[in-house]
Order: structure tokens, then C-alpha cells, then sequence
């Protein structure tokens, strides 16, 4: 917040975001404490921009709550993914999205953190397709492996049906072949000794 004092450049004045298909409000944020905090709205409110003066500004590709989470971290410091295992995991991969347009990065590391904590076996199989179209490399190796170390209980959850995505499931099929040529070479080995 220190950085909002003796900057000149800074705008003044609040903005109201009109967020998603439904422009549902955001309402009264203050212009000068998000540019401290984003680049993006650093660039956003700067000079010479049309959103530096305007009252309310368009924000589309997300939904309510986790635009709310973002402005609510920018102004707080305080992260809120919302209540229950699968919202939280939603809603991190979500605001993790936004961290990285709005250029956040601690608030993008904060919510990756929170994804690898998520990892369980009704959210093993959702968060694996979410990592293979994000790219994210980590979440997914984290994933198959717990898909790998945990399949009754994921298969139980209904994690199997969630699958969606022909390439992760091909991808978890060779996995589990890959697991039973192991096994039947440990079986071999040990039945040799």
C-alpha cells in the first residue's frame, strides 16, 4: 500500500466491473489500489487510457465469485476459494487463470499451491484434464501419480466416469499398463530368487 503514496501517475477514484454474460457488479474498487497491485491494471488505468476516467468497466470469460476472489486478494491479501473440495478446486483453477491475465504471480503461485493440496480422489480425475489443457506439468504428474496410487478410491469416487477427455484417458490407460508390466517384472524377479 506504500506504493500508493507521492505517485502521481496513479488514477484516482473507484471503478465498478460488470462481470460475465451477465454483467453482474463489482462494485466501487478503489482504481489506485489495483494498479499497485497488477500490472495489468497499472496498464489498464494508465494514461491516455479510456478506463482511467470511466465509471464501470466490462470484464468477460469468468463469473462473479472468482472475479470476486481477485479483487478481494488484490485489496486484502486474503485468497478465498469458497467452501467444499470441489468448489475450491474450481474455483483455483479459475482464479489461477486470472492471476496469470491479470498478472498476479504470488496469487497464481498461492493457487497452484492450493491445486497440488487439492489432489484427491474425486478430484484426481477432474484436475488431470483441467493440468493437460492448461499445460500445467506439475498438477498433472501429480494427479496420474495419485490416479496410479489411489485407482479403487478414485474409481469408487466416480472419478472414471468424470473423464471426458480421450487423450487423458488414453494417457491413464497406458499408466495402468505401464504399472502391470512393472508388477509382472517385479513377479518374475522375485520368483527367480
Amino acid at each position: 500500500m506504500g506504493k500508493m503514496w507521492g505517485d502521481a501517475t496513479l488514477p484516482q477514484g473507484m471503478v465498478t466491473f460488470l462481470v460475465g454474460d451477465n454483467e453482474e457488479r463489482v462494485e466501487h474498487v478503489s482504481k489506485c489500489a489495483l494498479c499497485v497491485r497488477s500490472v495489468f491494471f497499472r496498464t489498464m488505468f494508465g494514461i491516455g487510457m479510456k478506463e482511467r476516467d470511466a465509471a464501470e468497466v466490462t470484464v468477460l470469460e469468468t463469473d462473479l465469485a472468482s472475479f470476486t476472489a481477485l479483487v478481494r486478494y488484490l485489496l486484502t491479501d486474503q485468497l478465498d476459494l469458497g467452501e467444499g473440495e470441489g468448489e475450491q478446486a474450481r474455483r483455483a483453477l479459475v482464479l489461477r487463470q486470472l492471476a496469470q491475465k491479470y498478472q498476479v504471480p504470488r496469487l497464481e503461485l498461492l493457487c497452484a499451491q492450493a491445486l497440488q493440496e487439492s489432489v484427491g480422489p474425486a478430484s484426481a480425475v477432474p484436475l488431470l484434464e483441467a493440468a493437460q489443457t492448461t499445460g500445467d506439468g506439475r498438477l498433472l504428474a501429480q494427479c496420474r501419480r495419485f490416479v496410479a496410487d489411489h485407482a479403487a478410491e478414485v474409481r469408487a469416487s466416480g472419478g472414471v466416469e468424470q473423464l471426458r477427455d480421450l487423450g487423458v484417458a488414453k494417457g491413464l490407460l497406458g499408466d495402468a499398463l505401464d504399472q502391470v508390466a512393472e508388477l509382472k517384472g517385479a513377479l518374475r524377479s522375485h520368483s527367480r530368487s
